[in-house]
């Protein structure tokens, strides 16, 4: 059964790479929670239509990777086969030779500078200093993701066992496996932010475990004593940030036999002290800003803040804007034991699933689109939004916007609550939906915080849906989109099959 699977993994991976113009045109291979993200030498030698027309392909994303949407779970899988494939293509390849000049006299030289020159125009596209600066933040803490599910889901498990009276020998093992990552993430984060700013990722790692070492209790800093773990992510994220620089600085300088010993030492000694008598306090600081502010905005406008972030979600993942809110969830968790954002945000993949709903209903005569939803509403259900954003509603157009309407309405009802003094809140990031309910945490009890999260995918589904089916198709919409034609089908063989009806004019494909 393994040996199945890992051949379809395979077989995935294989059907992907001539896609992407081959194993000499992919120069990195990296994932994130959904999507296999490559680095290419060459972005005109991408097949991006037969690449979303492959079945376990969702969507294409452009960025300065090309990202291969694939969905959970899925994506882990395909991308060990995907590089082994890239491995064995790049070591069988015949070394090129010199290309002859074309038609026009140029050279290899030439054409090669001109392929450069494409390759950097696209790549300055998206390059804008604020775009850039969520890539390194979303590199940062996505890698933790997965040890934030897993940890979540297991203090989770453990205070259930522990309200019920379950297994009391066991319960304070689980609290240390859930708790372990938790009380260390501040290392983690130092770690992947040298390794993003290019510096040593160990001395970064090594800097940020100051914050969380207990002896800094015996320290003072601005009058005040310090607490290990205060400042949190966004004092390891400062503090590796600043080694960074510092050791870029001290490489400039030092010389090469003395580096060794000189580099490090000063790059810890700088930033150590900087961080303990100034960034620990000032991050600490901001980090209780950060949930006093997330508290009293839906405590005080619950409804207006849930509308608003649940409405706009969908938009700034499309923007990629919702990165900015990584390090916000992180500090929340840090702080609370969950982010009460979270949930409040999941609801935008309630409003598409019931846009998703309405457009089925709509669309009786359209086969295509009929089977996109079909095979994706499952993954919809779990929270994963790409396969009904990218192949449902964005093509479509209003049905997106409609969707927002949805999402917006069960953020609202979840701020409502918030209001009313029942927060709901997760204890890690990455799922929404269904998927969701194993992290679930608040402040009156597992009971009331499903109950009132349930509710808000309910409210979700069921405005996305009537928004959609009311207002989310124009009449030439339905006369363009409500045709019995497949996937593929020409209007010859429309013809052949509906004689009475009018051929459809050949399309090209809704643009993502």
């Amino acid at each position: 059964m393994a040996d199945n699977a890992e051949n379809k993994n395979r077989a995935v991976a294989a059907a992907i790479l001539p896609l992407v113009g081959g194993a000499a045109n992919v120069t990195s291979v990296v994932h994130c929670m959904t999507r296999l993200r490559l680095g290419l030498a060459d972005r005109s030698l991408v097949q991006d239509e037969a690449l979303k027309a492959l079945p376990d392909v969702m969507g294409v994303v452009e960025d300065d990777t090309y990202q291969i949407v694939l969905g959970p779970g899925k994506v882990a899988r395909v991308t060990p086969e995907f590089e082994s494939l890239v491995e064995e293509g790049k070591a069988a390849a015949p070394a090129p030779a010199p290309a002859p000049a074309d038609a026009g006299g140029r050279g290899a030289d030439d054409l090669a500078a001109q392929g450069a020159a494409l390759k950097a125009q696209q790549k300055a596209k998206n390059a804008t200093p604020f775009k850039l600066f969520l890539r390194k933040i979303a590199n940062i803490f996505v890698p933790l993701i997965p040890a934030l599910i897993g940890c979540g889901i297991i203090a989770g498990l453990n205070g259930l066992m522990i309200n019920l009276g379950w297994l009391p020998s066991v319960t304070p093992a689980l609290a240390a496996i859930a708790s372990g990552f938790m009380a260390l993430i501040a290392v983690f984060v130092g770690y992947n932010t040298a390794k993003e700013f290019g510096g040593t990722p160990i001395i970064g790692g090594a800097v940020a475990a100051i914050i969380v070492y207990p002896g800094v209790a015996e320290i003072s800093a601005f009058g005040h004593k310090l607490s290990p773990g205060q400042g949190g992510v966004l004092g390891a994220l400062g503090a590796a940030v600043l080694a960074v620089y510092i050791e870029k600085w001290c490489r400039k300088w030092v010389p090469e036999s003395l580096d060794v010993l000189v580099t490090p030492t000063l790059t810890i000694l700088i930033s150590g002290l900087v961080t303990i008598f100034g960034l620990m306090f000032v991050a600490g600081e901001v980090s209780t800003a950060i949930g006093t502010g997330a508290n009293w905005l839906l405590e005080n406008t619950g409804i207006f803040a849930g509308a608003v972030l649940g409405g706009l979600f969908l938009p700034l993942v499309m923007l990629g804007l919702h990165q900015a809110l990584i390090p916000i969830h992180t500090t929340l968790i840090e702080q609370q034991g969950y982010t009460v954002l979270l949930p409040i945000l999941a609801m935008a993949g309630a409003g598409q699933v019931g846009a998703a709903i309405a457009v089925f209903k709509k669309l009786k005569h359209n086969k295509s689109i009929r089977k996109t939803i079909k095979s994706a509403l499952p993954a919809g259900f779990l929270g994963v939004g790409e396969p009904l954003i990218y192949g449902v509603s964005l093509p479509l157009g209003r049905p997106f916007i409609t969707a927002c309407v949805g999402g917006a309405a069960g953020g609202a009802f979840i701020g409502l609550f918030s209001m009313l003094g029942t927060q709901v809140g997760s204890t890690a990031i990455g799922p929404s939906g269904w998927a969701l309910f194993p992290l679930l945490d608040g402040n009156k009890g597992l009971g009331v915080t499903c109950a009132v999260y349930l509710g808000g995918l309910l409210v979700g589904y069921i405005v996305g849906f009537l928004a959609t089916y009311y207002f989310g198709f124009t009449q030439d919409m339905l006369v363009e989109f409500n045709q019995d034609v497949d996937a593929g089908e020409s209007p010859e063989a429309h013809a052949e099959a509906n004689p009475a009806a009018p051929a459809p004019e050949p399309k090209e494909p809704a643009k993502v």
